[in-house]
Formats: structure tokens, C-alpha cells, sequence
């Protein structure tokens, strides 16, 4: 395994950080592009990446626009513009150069929680490109809410400035998440039973960060498109889609909201959407106490498919 770190440059002439595990197999299977979540960054993926190096794959993130090294000091704002697509458009940009190195292989993009709302549009978007997508840590339309939430977010936005961090928004995002968990412990108690994960995310100076007005107001935009019956019918009707999250996780609503995506992505015409939902587990199942049987599942999809 040998992992590398670069920047490619976006079509908005930004710098996007790249980390890539090479895999020591002389015949890869394939590569899984990993989509990471909100507030966190690529690196956090390692032990992830090197299972699935361990098993015969290539494995590529990027820190995404106000995230990690594409944004060491400027974490949580994603610049000028609607901040969601860019996203999307960068995660394309990465599996443009993946298809450049790896011309043979096939592709597979792994998307955690806001990373899986970019993997969702992704895959209207430019589907075709996907030998398979995992959503982890998802959720489904919730379009009261998010109608709502886009109104006010903009409303703070225009009030307070594009770039300002939204504590408002953040704290109704976030505020009521542990409730299920008190006592608790810290304010991240919601991400994983395991106190140890949850510690290094609070002790990573690239975790964490509160993010702009902007990004929560283009965030439940895209949340919004995401979720129009016309954009869920791009999706290629071939593509194999696995949901998995924890029964106590509650961005998807305890499990609600991933039953409600996977219902709406086979009514949509899609032949395979499998869920798997793990009972008791939290938001980060990657970093979860049973992240064994979750790394099974994940590879048992993978090599499926293949």
C-alpha cells in the first residue's frame, strides 16, 4: 500500500486536494472514489482505504471545496457560487483523472452522509461513469423540512454575510442529536459508540468547523434537486446502489430516512438498492464498534458486482 497526496486544479482555477492508496496487487479489481462527509476530511478514511487496498482495489479522495488541505484556512466556506454542485463537479473532476490512470478499471463511489447527497446527484449526473455506489450515513427527501431550512438559510445569508459561519443553522442542523444519548459525554456522542473515534475527531484541528451561511443555504438546494422526480429518473436504471446505516443514527432519521430513500430510489426504476441497517449503531459506521461486520458487507457488494 502507498499512499500519495497532490492537488489538481478545478474549473474554477481552485486547488483540490487529492489523497490516492495504491494497491500492491499486480491485477487491481477496481477503484472506489470516496465522497467524505461534512466537516470532516479525506485522511479520515485511511484504515478504510488500506482494507480495501488489502482486498485488490485503488482508492481515491478528495478534500472537498472548504474541507480539509483543499481548505486549510478557509474550512466551511466553499467560495462564490452554488457550493453543492461544485462539489459534485469536482468529485466528477476526480474520476476524470481516475479514468486517466486506471483505464480498464471499473469504478465505484463510496459516499458518507453530505458526501452521500453529493454521490446521489453524482449519480444523476453522470451515473454511467459508476460501476456501483454505496450512500452511507444518508437520508431521504424530508421536503417540508427542506423547503423551510433553504428559505431560512438564505435569509441568514442574506443577513449575516455568504461567508460568515451560520451557528444559527448549525445549531438547528445539529443541536437536537445527542438527545438520544444523554447523558452525554460531548457534543459529537451521536457520530459512533466508540469514545476513542470521537475524540480524534474533536482533537483534528480539520474537523469540526462551522460552516458558512452559504454552504447550508446551497446545501438544502441541492438537497432539494437531489430529490425532484425528474432528476431521480437519470439515475442509470442498471446501477447496483447499497444504503447502509446505523438504527441510532439520527441524520437518517433512526433508519426512517433511509427506508424512505431506498422506497423512492425503486420507485424510481432503479433494479438494485439493498439496505442494510445496523442496530444500535450511530452516524460513522466506518468508525463504529462494529465496523468488522460493516467492512464485510461493503466488500461483499463490491466483489458481487465484479
Amino acid at each position: 500500500m502507498t499512499l500519495s497526496t497532490f492537488f489538481i486544479k478545478d474549473k474554477k482555477d481552485k486547488n483540490i486536494h487529492i489523497y490516492k492508496w495504491d494497491c500492491d496487487a499486480s491485477s487491481p479489481k477496481g477503484v472506489v472514489q470516496i465522497s467524505h462527509g461534512m466537516a470532516e476530511h479525506g485522511l479520515r478514511y485511511d484504515n478504510f482505504a488500506k482494507l480495501l487496498n488489502d482486498n485488490g482495489f485503488i482508492v481515491y479522495a478528495n478534500d472537498h471545496r472548504g474541507h480539509g488541505k483543499t481548505s486549510p484556512n478557509d474550512l466551511g466556506y466553499m467560495g462564490e457560487g452554488d457550493a453543492f454542485q461544485l462539489m459534485v463537479d469536482n468529485l466528477k473532476e476526480v474520476t476524470d483523472l481516475i479514468k486517466k490512470e486506471n483505464p480498464n478499471l471499473p469504478i465505484f463511489l463510496f459516499g458518507h452522509s453530505m458526501g452521500s447527497f453529493l454521490s446521489l446527484r453524482y449519480s444523476e449526473l453522470f451515473g454511467k461513469e459508476l460501476k456501483g455506489l454505496i450512500l452511507c450515513g444518508s437520508n431521504g427527501n424530508q421536503k417540508l423540512l427542506f423547503s423551510f431550512a433553504e428559505k431560512l438559510a438564505k435569509y441568514q445569508m442574506k443577513k449575516h454575510g455568504e461567508k460568515t459561519p451560520a451557528k444559527f443553522m448549525d445549531k438547528l442542523s445539529f443541536g437536537n442529536f445527542n438527545n438520544k444519548f444523554k447523558p452525554i459525554r460531548t457534543n459529537f456522542d451521536w457520530l459512533t459508540r466508540n469514545t476513542a473515534e470521537v475524540d480524534k475527531y474533536i482533537d483534528d484541528p480539520l474537523c469540526g468547523a462551522i460552516h458558512s451561511n452559504s454552504y447550508f443555504y446551497y446545501l438544502l438546494k441541492g438537497l432539494k434537486r437531489n430529490h425532484k422526480s425528474e432528476n431521480l429518473s437519470m439515475i442509470p436504471k442498471s446501477l447496483p446502489i447499497l444504503l447502509i446505516s446505523g438504527s441510532e443514527d439520527p441524520v437518517g432519521l433512526m433508519g426512517n430516512g433511509v427506508k424512505k430513500l431506498q422506497k423512492s430510489l425503486l420507485h424510481h426504476g432503479i433494479n438494485s438498492v439493498d439496505m442494510i441497517l445496523y442496530p444500535g449503531a450511530r452516524h460513522e459506521l466506518l468508525n463504529e464498534i462494529n465496523k468488522d461486520d460493516v467492512h464485510l458487507d461493503i466488500l461483499k457488494f463490491l466483489n458481487d458486482i465484479l
